[in-house]
């Protein structure tokens, strides 16, 4: 069999790219779990930070070199279960037993209740991610066709589950590191990646032409931000994105009034009401 035969049964490069990204931000949520285990909360928060980088631009990457495939869509599921689901449990697990302390009062009873908010935010992402690939291809999805998300998508789940954690190496205020504090929060933010709440898609935002250049120029400012103080930008960046999420729901509620008004407008009789 000639060379053109052997080549038209390998992968494709520019599939490999994309897929090669996505098993770095596996690697690098994995890196999140050792670290945590260790007690190295900085390098911890770091590695999931970095996973959702590189889980940003895996799919752009794939769309730009038209790399996509059913293989790559399985392997960035099981990297975000691990990125943004178990690994941010494991974080937060040991991070809010590490002021108690082995032996210390409370320690054995958030042993416990904390291993369950971490089994929750766990499996709260498996099955987040689960819904979204059973209905990937189905044809009603009111949210996606509005341009909204079902639920925050794992990586934002991440992000907040940590916002103590990012608050606590920001300030060094103890207050963040209370369980009696950490462990609702991320229950919370356990139930918001499984909730029916329709939230804002930044990727089916459309900029014009007026601010495009402004839009580069707050995307600089931010990746500066966060590379000066990226304790402070991961914060405020949390909280900001928590803020907009009642706003999400509104303009989402605001959307449906509208298709309903349509739909009522098409079903109405041709001069119905419309005469005096």
């Amino acid at each position: 069999m000639n060379g053109e035969g052997r080549l038209s049964r390998g992968i494709p490069l520019r599939t490999l790219v994309p897929n090669a990204i996505t098993a770095l931000a596996l690697c690098s949520g994995l890196f999140g779990i050792r670290y945590g285990i260790a007690g190295e909360w900085e390098k911890a928060a770091g590695a999931i930070v970095l996973a959702a980088f590189l889980d940003m631009m895996d799919g752009r990457i794939a769309r730009l070199l038209k790399g996509q495939s059913r293989f790559g869509a399985e392997l960035d599921s099981l990297s975000d279960v691990t990125a943004f689901g178990v690994a941010p449990a494991i974080i937060l697990y040991h991070w809010m037993l590490a002021q108690l302390g082995e032996g210390s009062e409370g320690h054995e009873l958030w042993a416990r209740y904390g291993w369950l908010v971490a089994l929750a935010h766990a499996v709260c992402g498996a099955l987040r991610l689960a819904r979204f690939n059973a209905n990937i291809d189905a044809e009603d999805q009111p949210h996606k066709s509005a341009g909204f998300l079902t639920g925050i998508p794992a990586p934002a789940g991440a992000g907040l589950a940590l916002l103590p954690l990012f608050l606590w190496l920001w300030s060094g205020a103890e207050i963040f590191h209370e369980p009696l504090l950490v462990a609702p929060w991320a229950a919370l933010v356990a139930f918001l990646m499984v909730s029916n709440l329709a939230t804002f898609s930044w990727g089916s935002l459309k900029l014009r032409r007026n601010v495009r250049f402004g839009a580069i120029v707050v995307i600089a400012l931010l990746g500066a931000a966060l590379l000066t103080a990226p304790w402070e930008t991961l914060s405020l960046s949390a909280i900001i994105y928590a803020a907009l999420i009642p706003f999400g729901m509104v303009a989402y509620a605001k959307v449906k009034r509208q298709r309903r008004a349509a739909a009522a407008h098409k079903r109405m009789p041709a001069g119905d009401g419309t005469s005096l």
